[in-house]
């Protein structure tokens, strides 16, 4: 599948990546790509090892007369975001991505493409595979479970690399380069609420809200961009006055997307069915036009059940548990004084779910600072304690911290303009990079991160710029060709 990938430029890179994307790798599978890797590594005559984490790091020796260069680690992740269209089936663990070229972009076809971070783990082994690049010792550590949990590079094993500089290249905007990120933690909130049996008088109908772009809870969280969950609570709490009871939801597949879609199932008494269709018209228009430039595609639908479960929270639970929801943080706290122009501190509820009175919120907090994802979590804490929910910190990981005087962003910004004629934008990414956390493991890496232009990660609408794939090889190979040049410290 995907023929006609072989046909783009550069031909190594791009033929990496059909070999990503005919080999499906969601988050916790990434066993079966991290094999093929190997066994292509190995016929090269490339070593190969795996930490206790799963992550694969691949060696190439120096070229002849380079032994003495700094070591160079060119870092990506293997996993991918998995999400499709509500109407396109996909199992994101057997199923290849279906791609194809549109105005010069590669997308996929109603499902997220893996781009990110495909593209960097291409460009990787492009490299490891140029016999006619002159280059300092090289590694190539693929890291895995980066889009559910970070948990690759917590768990990485120390005094396993050797190199002195990172090239992290799983950034997403071309003509910019990163040098510090967000920190972050989820914040999971569960919680066991009351239930009564249905009434006589009541009826059940099935609550959606689809059509949103959805997008990455850290790049896109201060552009505007619809919530599901928070909009579909802001509908339930409108349909009070209708006698709604939930019985159950589920909103947002991943904490690190935008939720594109929630549903719920309600009680609603039975001769309210009108007013609550009219309500339900009402605020469609009402947040259509909210969103309007910005989100556009917003469709709520109301339809009746005849086989539905039996019970649903009481009217205190439910009617506490949507206000609790309807209040809960979200969005962007603060935006930094340090750093003009970045988002700080922000939240996405990403998944919430409701099933039997079983209740279960996963949030994603990024933060500059430690304190404010600290503070954020303990808001939620304070917020559903009120309802009898318990709320905990996990897979919480560092920043990066930046560092405006490397030496290695010296070199990449004279490269920079010496291939293409302007000096990049050096960023601080309100995202979740992995370098703040592998710098605390191996704090005397000197880390830029880079890449191709890649728009609506995290969703169906992700795309890659081919052009700026072109563009991001020749200034990955140069880099690495001129820091051949180098003597190592």
């Amino acid at each position: 599948m995907n023929e006609h990938l072989d046909s783009l430029t550069p031909t190594p890179l791009w033929r990496h990546f059909r070999t990503l994307c005919n080999t499906p790798r969601p988050s916790g599978h990434e066993a079966q790509l991290a094999r093929i890797i190997v066994d292509w590594a190995s016929a090269r005559g490339m070593s190969h090892d795996f930490d206790a984490a799963g992550n694969l790091l691949i060696r190439k020796p120096a070229s002849p007369g380079r032994e003495k260069a700094p070591g160079i680690v060119l870092q990506g992740h293997l996993d991918m975001v998995a999400q499709a269209n509500a109407d396109r089936p996909h199992d994101f663990t057997s199923d290849p991505i279906e791609t194809y070229v549109a105005d010069g972009w590669l997308h996929a076809r109603d499902t997220t493409l893996g781009a990110d971070n495909g593209m960097g783990v291409a460009a990787a082994l492009a490299i490891l595979e140029d016999d006619a690049l002159e280059h300092g010792p090289l590694e190539a550590l693929f890291t895995v479970e980066e889009e559910s949990s970070m948990g690759g590079a917590l768990n990485l094993a120390e005094g396993w690399l050797a190199g002195d500089i990172l090239l992290n290249l799983d950034s997403e905007d071309r003509g910019q380069v990163y040098i510090g990120c967000a920190g972050g933690a989820d914040v999971v909130v569960e919680a066991n609420l009351p239930t009564s049996a249905l009434r006589d008088d009541e009826r059940v109908w099935r609550l959606s809200l689809t059509g949103l772009v959805g997008g990455h809870s850290g790049i896109d969280i201060d552009k505007g961009r619809g919530n599901a969950n928070r909009l579909l609570v802001r509908v339930l709490r409108a349909l009070e006055p209708c006698g709604a009871r939930l019985i159950d939801y589920r909103g947002g597949t991943l904490r690190n997307a935008l939720p594109r879609e929630a549903f719920a199932t309600l009680a609603l008494a039975a001769d309210e069915d009108e007013a609550a269709k009219a309500r339900l018209a009402e605020l469609q228009a009402e947040l259509v036009a909210e969103l309007t430039g910005v989100d556009e595609g917003l469709t709520l639908a109301l339809e009746r059940l005849e086989d539905a479960p039996g019970e649903a929270l009481t009217t205190t639970a439910s009617h506490m548990l949507v206000a609790a929801l309807h209040v809960a943080p979200y969005g962007v706290e603060r935006m930094s004084v340090e750093v003009p122009g970045v988002v700080e501190t922000s939240n996405n509820l990403g998944v919430v779910s409701l099933e039997s009175g079983r209740f279960h919120l996963c949030a994603l907090v990024r933060s500059l600072r430690d304190s404010a994802t600290a503070d954020i979590a303990d808001r939620f804490r304070a917020l559903f304690g009120l309802i009898g929910a318990e709320t905990r910190l996990e897979n919480a990981y560092p920043g990066w911290t930046p560092e405006p005087d490397s030496p290695l962003l010296t070199r990449f910004r004279e490269l920079h303009q010496q291939k293409l004629g302007v000096d990049p934008e050096v960023k601080v990414i309100h995202a979740g990079l992995e370098c703040g956390i592998l710098g605390g493991k191996y704090p005397a890496l000197e880390m830029i991160s880079f890449g191709p232009q890649i728009r609506g990660a995290h969703s169906p609408d992700e795309r890659v710029e081919i052009e700026s794939v072109e563009e991001f090889w020749q200034l990955l190979r140069a880099l690495v060709e001129e820091l051949a040049e180098a003597k190592a410290a």
